[in-house]
Order: C-alpha cells, then sequence, then structure tokens
C-alpha cells in the first residue's frame, strides 16, 4: 500500500542511493594504501534521479513510477600520490557525512508522510 506513494517511493530511493554511497566510501577508505587504486564517488541524487527517470505524463495530473536508485560509481578527479591512489581521506570523510545526512533525510521524509498518514485517518 505504501510503496505506491510517491513520498515513500522517494524516500526509499534516497536511502538505498545512500547506502551505495556510503559503501562506496567504505572501499575507498579499505583502499586508501592500495597502490594505483582510482577514489569512486556516486553521482549525486537529484540528477541521477533526472537521468533514470525524465518523467513522463500519460495523462494530465499522472506522473510516472520513479524507480530505485540505479546509479554507480565514477572515479574522482582528485590528485593522485606518487603511487597512483587518488584517495583522499579526508574527501572520503566528507562524503561519509553526507551520505548519512542523505539516509537521515530519507527517514524523516518517511517519517513525516506516516505522521501525515495517521493524521488524515485521526489516529
Amino acid at each position: 500500500m505504501y510503496e505506491n506513494l510517491v513520498l515513500f517511493r522517494t524516500s526509499a530511493a534516497l536511502a538505498r542511493h545512500a547506502g551505495a554511497a556510503q559503501a562506496i566510501v567504505a572501499g575507498n577508505i579499505a583502499n586508501a594504501d592500495t597502490p594505483g587504486y582510482r577514489a569512486q564517488a556516486m553521482p549525486d541524487f537529484v540528477s541521477e534521479l533526472d537521468r533514470a527517470a525524465p518523467l513522463r505524463q500519460t495523462r494530465p495530473g499522472h506522473i510516472a513510477p520513479m524507480p530505485g536508485s540505479r546509479a554507480t560509481a565514477v572515479e574522482t578527479s582528485g590528485e593522485p600520490s606518487p603511487d597512483g591512489n587518488s584517495v583522499a581521506i579526508e574527501r572520503e570523510m566528507l562524503a561519509s557525512v553526507e551520505a548519512q545526512r542523505d539516509h537521515s533525510r530519507a527517514l524523516a521524509i518517511w517519517r513525516h508522510t506516516m505522521n501525515v498518514i495517521r493524521t488524515s485517518l485521526g489516529r
């Protein structure tokens, strides 16, 4: 029932995107000392939504459903160290915080939507 509501789908997609971004950050940090490793990053959520599912209307007032995040990691353009590794721990820490904020934002959207539904049902 809830998956048919746009706000629930959007918050779920944002949470999946944040989880994928956190996994990429973890992989970058794990390979911080690997010679030749190129750091990766997730594209931002909004640009991925626009690219993956452009809105299409079959009738006025209808909006096409939004799929989950299908973003793939891209290489970052950081300055490589002498051994060819481009991981910057400081940048990865900031990306980790951004992913955590996105996940918290997704949970807040979901929680607020649930409160609106409960209020409208009189509970």
